[in-house]
């Protein structure tokens, strides 16, 4: 902690960057300190890209998340782009990654600095916008990286980059393209009839479609043909289970819809993975190169799982859970779920592609959603989580492999 105190008080110091920051909050430390350094160091020194961009990521991380947005916007007008050295000893020429990021906040990118820590790769991330001036020349590299999520505020922007990394001369990993299908509504439509998964049909509608479904002029049949309640619902660009609910009745719509005020929502089938003990348990996963590595297991009495709210600390019984799946992933869940790995890898295209599912009582691989933004890292307390690091370590040799296969286009 003292050595990023003195780098953030430090005028035009190398960016510290997501990863050190992320862990100072994850383990309940208090950014204070850190954000007053950045701030006084920025406004003494205006054209402190790095300094902007520090305190940016600060204030989302503390969840002020409107003026954290104005800050990055103010370093990305100052500088494009921000580079991030190796940090492992390099015997060799090392590994250059060229991440294209947008503007937003930290659902909005693939946090790729996790996947790289203590790695010979040095990246440079290049900040673009739907609406901005796109280089003639970027900084040299051996890959690209989209790092751009899915979104509706950045649909122009993917299909810009679409445009502009036509025939790009070096490989690029994650096509635009391909990241525009990763919406909840368009990854289903890509899941639809694959073997062995299971993802309800999900339907965009906005405002007043979801209240005719709640005033019963309009039935849940004619958007979702064949299902009724309960549903699940959720606004449209929401994360983290922020007021995402599930419906049993036309009457729980209208309450829902008195205390939500978005405009846009997406709706779908509640499906009940209870196991036989009444738990619900979910799984991330990093489709890497189309193999499937397991990043965390949670178990919760509640359908919505999180794994920061499902009780893992408290319960050293979830955790020997998690350690005995994370143990035998391989020839266990992974093996079970092969082909349906397989096919999502086919009909995704995306080398690098997170999931988050679970299993049916029917067997099946249940899909709740999956994109190339969600959070794989290592930074649990190792005293509490010793069998994580090695998982960990797995899911970065393999991103590490898969951005040296796609260097050499093998």
């Amino acid at each position: 902690m003292n050595d990023l105190m003195q780098q953030a008080a430090t005028p035009h110091a190398p960016l510290i960057g997501l990863a050190p920051l992320m862990r100072i909050a994850f383990l309940q430390q208090d950014l204070a300190p850190l954000g007053e350094a950045l701030l006084a160091r920025a406004q003494a020194h205006a054209d402190d890209a790095h300094a902007w961009l520090d305190f940016s990521t600060v204030l989302q991380l503390k969840g002020q998340r409107e003026l954290a947005l104005a800050v990055q916007a103010q370093a990305i007008e100052l500088q494009q782009w921000y580079s991030l050295p190796a940090q492992a000893p390099q015997s060799g020429p090392g590994f250059k990654l060229l991440v294209v990021m947008g503007p937003g906040d930290l659902m909005s990118n693939t946090p790729v600095e996790f996947l790289v820590e203590q790695s010979d790769v040095a990246m440079d991330l290049l900040y673009l916008s739907a609406d901005s001036l796109f280089p003639e020349e970027v900084p040299e590299h051996d890959v690209l990286l989209v790092a751009v999520a899915e979104s509706d505020a950045n649909q122009p922007l993917l299909a810009r980059l679409a445009a502009f990394l036509f025939e790009w001369p070096r490989p690029v990993v994650n096509l635009p393209d391909h990241i525009m299908h990763t919406s909840r509504d368009g990854l289903c439509a890509r899941l639809q009839s694959v073997p062995g998964v299971a993802m309800p049909r999900t339907a965009r509608l906005d405002r007043a479609q979801l209240q005719a479904l709640a005033d019963g002029a309009l039935q849940i049949d004619a958007l979702l043909p064949g299902d009724d309640f309960p549903l699940i619902v959720r606004p449209l660009g929401s994360h983290a289970g922020h007021d995402l609910e599930r419906m049993d009745s036309a009457a729980e719509l209208q309450a829902y819809l008195h205390k939500v005020d978005a405009e846009r929502f997406y709706i779908a089938r509640f499906v009940d993975y209870r196991n036989d003990d009444g738990q619900f348990r979910k799984y991330r996963i990093a489709l890497i190169d189309g193999r499937p590595y397991i990043c965390h297991f949670a178990v919760s009495s509640h359908w919505m799982i999180h794994y920061l709210n499902a009780g893992m600390d408290e319960s050293a019984v979830k955790r020997e859970e998690e350690a005995q799946i994370m143990a035998h992933f391989d020839e266990q869940f992974a093996r079970r779920h092969a082909q349906a790995f397989a096919a999502i890898d086919a009909r995704m295209g995306m080398p690098y592609l997170g999931i988050d599912c679970a299993e049916t009582r029917e067997g099946e691989l249940l899909v709740f959603e999956a994109d190339n933004a969600m959070i794989v890292h290592a930074m649990d307390a190792e005293d509490m989580y010793p069998y994580k690091r090695p998982a960990m370590h797995k899911v970065f040799a393999a991103f590490r492999a898969m951005l040296a296969r796609a260097a050499t286009g093998a």
